[in-house]
């Protein structure tokens, strides 16, 4: 098995790759993982950018009220983690499409695994378009939110972004 893992963004963050074969070219069945805490700080700044400011994400009250332990991460925040898995095993490559299910609350501190494995591999001209099971679980274990994604990709060969170490 082949493997590599870096501690990436302050120690929040885990990354590699596994697949049966050690040649470090991407083939249906390999997977790419992911891990990321997120912050206080990280829904803050998602909000700005997004301008979503519903209290669910920044009162422990309103999120209570409505059925939840605490306040909630921003789904898409957590979804964020697939182009990220993505672009950073394979820069250049387009994202096309994202079909999301979200399972469970994701909360401030909780830590989550982004998984994306690929499921059919087509070589279309240069590039090839990857078809992506994509899933994220709390503390490695309960789905917290599932989907597929589309990405056109300009090569197989598996790259580590030095930018994010």
């Amino acid at each position: 098995m082949f493997g590599r893992s870096s501690v990436l963004a302050k120690g929040s963050l885990l990354r590699y790759f596994s697949s049966s074969s050690s040649s470090g070219v991407l083939k249906i069945g390999d997977v790419l993982r992911q891990t990321r805490t997120f912050s206080n700080d990280d829904v803050g700044q998602y909000s700005k950018l997004s301008h979503d400011v519903n209290p669910l994400h920044f009162d422990s009250e309103s999120a209570r009220a409505a059925g939840f332990e605490d306040r909630l991460v921003h789904g898409l925040l957590v979804a964020s983690l697939f182009p990220w898995i993505i672009s950073s095993h394979f820069p250049g490559a387009i994202y096309v499409s994202q079909s999301l299910h979200f399972r469970s609350p994701v909360y401030v501190g909780d830590e989550i695994v982004g998984v994306v494995k690929a499921i059919s591999i087509k070589q279309s001209k240069k590039r090839y378009i990857a078809k992506l099971s994509t899933k994220c679980l709390k503390n490695g274990e309960l789905l917290v939110l599932d989907g597929e994604a589309m990405a056109i990709l300009p090569t197989l060969a598996l790259e580590h972004d030095s930018r994010r170490s």
